[in-house]
């Protein structure tokens, strides 16, 4: 029996993100990583309380393992939709104490309950209390230009009172006040050393770190100091990065998959969303147009599977029409790249 510490499930995981981890976009990441932690995009307590719970909650069940992320700030209604979470089968409960937008401020939740931890620690303990799957949280280091790490180190410590023992931090504040989500990702600056510090000062506690990662040697160096990784936006865009992980970070068996088995297991995805509720393939097809990044023929291949002229076809046409290009760029000799002839 191997004496190897088991790894944590929260070793990698692609960050939740608005309008792009959908359902259709955590499929088409499990094909590339099988054991990353894949989460939702937030989904706020009213939206379950008031809304569709089944267009709200479903997924496919090749994401596991997959994470609900949840906005809200009562602690009655986040544990109601914690409990509808784990019987949809989720893996694990999240709650939003980092995202800065002011609509998310008007609904009393996001970045702005790190200046309420007590409340926060209710919504927990409520939640903890309500189900058997990990309930965790995903915070900012501070807010506006409170830059105090006593701050946030008071923050973990009273929300881990209430029973939650994993923390994924965002190493930027979040402004509330004069910057968009966009400038909030991009201009507090990272201080990623916070996050150390709190995995030195709680190390009983699961911290995961977040924010501006780009690359595995930057993984491999937070690894050293947090207990894990979460990558946002480059996933998105260059998610081939992603075939990388489960052999290097896992310890699983080298991927040995190829983009253009990707592409295909992706149409067929397309048509059995279209068969299961008459979901179009574009609205499936935009998550997958960083697939190809980097290689000859990609922006014309992006063209084609973004192309609203093509809407009307069936996704296996604009695949081929998409593949023309591909297998075109790859019979083209370099004088012709560089002259853009393309020879026979």
């Amino acid at each position: 029996m191997s004496s190897e510490p088991a790894l944590s499930p929260w070793r990698l995981s692609v960050a939740p993100m608005m309008d792009w981890t959908d359902r259709h976009c955590r499929y088409f990441h499990r094909l590339l990583t099988k054991k990353t932690l894949l989460y939702t995009e937030m989904v706020t307590t009213g939206a379950l309380m008031h809304g569709s719970v089944q267009r709200h909650l479903r997924f496919n069940e090749e994401e596991h393992p997959v994470a609900l992320q949840l906005g809200g700030s009562d602690a009655v209604e986040l544990a109601a939709a914690a409990k509808l979470g784990e019987q949809w089968g989720y893996d694990e409960i999240n709650l939003n104490c980092g995202c800065p937008s002011d609509r998310v401020q008007r609904g009393a939740f996001g970045a702005c309950l790190m200046a309420e931890p007590a409340l926060v620690a209710d919504g927990v303990k409520a939640m903890v209390d309500a189900v058997s799957v990990p309930v965790t949280v995903k915070h900012r280091i501070g807010i506006d230009k409170t830059e105090s790490y006593a701050f946030v180190r008071d923050f973990v410590g009273t929300v881990s009172e209430a029973g939650c023992s994993v923390f994924m931090v965002h190493a930027r504040n979040a402004w509330l006040q004069g910057l968009s989500p966009k400038e909030n990702r991009e201009v507090p600056p990272l201080r990623y050393e916070l996050a150390y510090q709190l995995k030195r000062d709680f190390p009983q506690l699961t911290i995961g770190v977040n924010g501006g990662i780009t690359t595995n040697e930057q993984i491999d160096m937070h690894l050293a100091h947090v207990d894990g990784v979460m990558v946002g936006r480059e996933a998105y865009h260059h998610p081939w990065l992603m075939t990388s992980w489960d052999a290097r970070f896992w310890g699983a068996a080298a991927s040995e998959v190829t983009r253009d088995e990707v592409e295909e297991w992706m149409v067929a995805y397309m048509e059995r969303a279209h068969a299961e509720d008459g979901c179009p393939w574009y609205a499936i097809a935009r998550h997958m147009l960083g697939l190809r990044h980097g290689l000859r023929g990609a922006r014309l291949w992006r063209q084609v599977w973004s192309d609203h002229r093509l809407k009307p076809l069936p996704p296996r046409e604009v695949w081929a029409l998409a593949r023309a290009h591909v297998v075109a760029e790859e019979h083209r000799s370099p004088e012709s790249v560089a002259s853009g002839v393309v020879t026979a």
